[in-house]
């Protein structure tokens, strides 16, 4: 019975996912506008959404369906795997979907690119060559003047600005999607927001490129027809030009302090300059109007229900058991989480220390296994910027007795793919190895488990100096004992590089690794389920519950508010306040509703925690000996020399490797250019970056 509703809940998600794309690609068309539009806003318009009642039902409801939904089929789907999934050799739809994972394009500024995602990125500049082709098609076929003594040439030059306006809009219309970190929809198609963060920068750069041609291209348009007052206009009736050249300045500091150069250099600038798409939004929905709202509407109202939801777990203290300060400037992290909560390696947190800055958040990678440490959830953070080196200098110079920490998520895949592969082939650079700690410490669990054959494993790694070696020690918890930590019983093989000593130093150089404790505090509370990733069915409910709540009260606002008003004064409703109301509404729904079902959670989790035994230790510091005696027979170290990777990877026999890589961008890119290349047909590339 379960399967057949799945797979029912599959062929409806199709449809709606299919019907939406076909109004995408209709919407430019003459059929859509004298057809569609003219019979659904006789049926559709009515006093209660009046001219948005259209874009509505074809635009925002399907999306908001799919979001809804997807939730009920993530939970019905969700399964914890604990056993080898099918091998990605083999059949040829399987043959044909490794194919087309496989890296295509690898170069600069688009990174590594999937035969897949090629595809996908040439549908999607289709659709917008489509759709920019008809509009000025119908257009030009139907040249409106909009001055007197005004040329054929200005006309068509002011309807290409107009439209180039349009096709920035469908970009829009996708840009948060990729950004919201518990989506049902990504997880639909297999996507992570890490994963697909590279979506949103190729959707930010086209966008600011189309709404910037957009907006000089009217400046011109005004410049040579003698209507430069235009710039200071902000219609009481229809579109704000004001409003749009403040969202286009908005935009245009969002996109320089986004480039990759000033963003590594000065992140701060960044992550406090990006929190302007508030304004943006703002601006930019008073300038377009409701009715346009409400085809971009579905990305950004799941994209702020996860962002209030985020924002609400990100008020509590997550309880912080000890640190772990290793000599190559690196930390471990250990915090107290809930058994109940369930995440697979490679998975990460986004971390706020307020000591350090108190509106600074960081993503980093979770290296504990849920199914190895059921209480722990660890983190390890390098010593690489100014944030993390304040709290490295602040936990290895000082005696703290407690930190305070606020954590988002886990998030991550849905699923452990590693574990299709006979082999997987793990090459790192530098701090990339923490998200291969994670895989490791998995199977480390996983091998203990009858009828369990856990595959081959090979660890590349690449570190500057010696020191830096004490990263694989991370590979056994702090609370490692017993026989959750036989490393032999892996497959393992680790071959470390450093590339800038030639020779072991002596002993006496080396540091220990330091281990702090810390003291319990009561307001701190392990790190439990989450609406979103692990709660599916709530957010589903909050979903539903909001748009319903949108709906019914945008209906009530416009039947018996806006359309009296301009009944009795045969005047349209001003066009700011409009778009304030329905922005009003929808952060007001989403606030209301997800809110209660927070609310029901943590009541919900605060019962569950009081079952947690809270372990009263005096802060110290614990020096640790030498690691484990099975790590260091499994590792080979090699000096002054970097890994020749081609002839690695072309000497496997095995005919299903998978291949994954973290790190550097020229070790990304040089991996993927080594599975791109065909000459091993048995590669299967997996890239882990988080590097944006």
């Amino acid at each position: 019975m379960k399967s057949h509703t799945i797979f029912l809940i599959r062929i409806i998600l199709l449809f709606m996912f299919i019907g939406s794309l076909t109004v995408w690609i209709l919407l430019p068309t003459k059929i859509y506008r004298n057809t569609w539009t003219v019979t659904l806003e006789n049926k559709l318009n009515s006093t209660y959404f009046r001219e948005q009642g259209v874009n509505l039902l074809l635009f925002t409801f399907p999306i908001m369906f799919i979001g809804a939904l997807g939730g009920i089929y993530l939970h019905l789907h969700q399964e914890h795997i604990t056993q080898n999934l099918p091998s990605t050799s083999g059949g040829a739809l399987k043959r044909l979907i490794c194919f087309l994972r496989r890296p295509f394009l690898v170069m600069s500024p688009f990174g590594i690119v999937s035969a897949m995602e090629l595809c996908f990125a040439l549908m999607f500049v289709a659709l917008l060559i489509w759709s920019l082709g008809n509009y000025l098609y119908i257009s030009f076929g139907n040249l409106h003047m909009h001055k007197a003594g005004e040329k054929v040439w200005e006309a068509k030059f002011r309807s290409v600005s107009l439209r180039l306006g349009y096709i920035g809009n469908i970009c829009w219309a996708f840009l948060f999607f990729p950004v919201t970190r518990g989506s049902s929809i990504l997880r639909l198609v297999g996507l992570t927001s890490e994963s697909s963060i590279k979506y949103h920068i190729w959707l930010g750069h086209l966008s600011m490129v189309l709404f910037a041609a957009h907006t000089i291209g009217f400046i011109i348009y005004w410049a040579i027809t003698n209507q430069m007052i235009e710039m200071l206009e902000w219609s009481k009736t229809y579109v704000s030009n004001v409003a749009g050249e403040i969202a286009s300045l908005i935009a245009l500091v969002m996109w320089i302090t986004s480039i990759s150069r000033i963003r590594r250099k000065m992140y701060e600038v960044f992550f406090y300059t990006h929190h302007l798409y508030i304004l943006y939004i703002l601006f930019y929905a008073i300038h377009v109007g409701v009715e346009y709202m409400c085809m971009i509407a579905p990305g950004i109202f799941l994209f702020l229900i996860d962002r209030h939801l985020r924002f609400l777990q990100s008020r509590q203290n997550a309880r912080l058991l000890s640190a772990r300060i290793l000599p190559c400037d690196a930390l471990e992290l250990n915090f107290s989480k809930n058994p109940s909560l369930y995440y697979n390696p490679t998975s990460l947190v986004f971390i706020n220390v307020p000591k350090v800055s108190k509106l600074q958040w960081h993503p980093f990678t979770v290296t504990s296994s849920c199914n190895m440490e059921t209480n722990n959830l660890s983190v390890t953070i390098k010593n690489v910027g100014s944030w993390s080196n304040t709290l490295y200098q602040q936990l290895s110079s000082s005696s703290l007795e407690h930190l305070n920490v606020s954590v988002e998520g886990p998030y991550g895949p849905h699923t452990k793919q590693f574990l299709r592969h006979e082999q997987i082939v793990m090459v790192s650079g530098g701090s990339g190895i923490t998200p291969f700690i994670s895989i490791i410490r998995d199977l480390i669990f996983q091998s203990q488990q009858q009828q369990f054959q856990a595959p081959k494993l090979l660890l590349v790694c690449v570190f500057k100096n010696y020191v830096d070696l004490t990263m694989l020690e991370l590979m056994l918890p702090a609370s490692a004992s017993g026989s959750t930590t036989q490393i032999s019983n892996l497959h393992l093989q680790i071959e470390a590089y450093i590339t800038r000593e030639k020779q072991e130093p002596s002993t006496e150089t080396q540091k220990p690794i330091q281990t702090i404790w810390f003291k319990p505090n009561l307001s701190d509370s392990p790190i439990s389920l989450v609406l979103g990733p692990n709660n599916w069915l709530w957010l589903s409910a909050v979903i539903t519950s909001s748009f319903i709540m949108f709906l019914l009260l945008l209906g009530i606002l416009t039947r018996y508010y806006i359309y009296p008003m301009e009944k009795n004064s045969s005047e349209v409703y001003n066009w700011t306040f409009k778009v304030m109301w329905y922005m009003f509404l929808i952060c007001a729904c989403i606030c209301v509703c997800s809110s209660v079902a927070f609310l029901w959670w943590k009541r919900q989790n605060t019962l569950e925690n009081k079952q947690i035994n809270v372990e009263v230790s005096t802060p110290t510091r614990e020096l640790e000996s030498i690691p484990h005696q099975s790590l260091v027979e499994a590792t080979n170290v090699h000096f002054g020399a970097r890994p020749d990777l081609k002839k690695i990877m072309f000497e496997f026999e095995c005919k299903d490797v998978g291949v994954m890589v973290c790190g550097p961008r020229k070790l990304r890119h040089e991996v993927a250019k080594i599975c791109a290349s065909g000459l091993a047909d048995n590669l299967h590339f997996e890239s882990i970056s988080f590097n944006w």
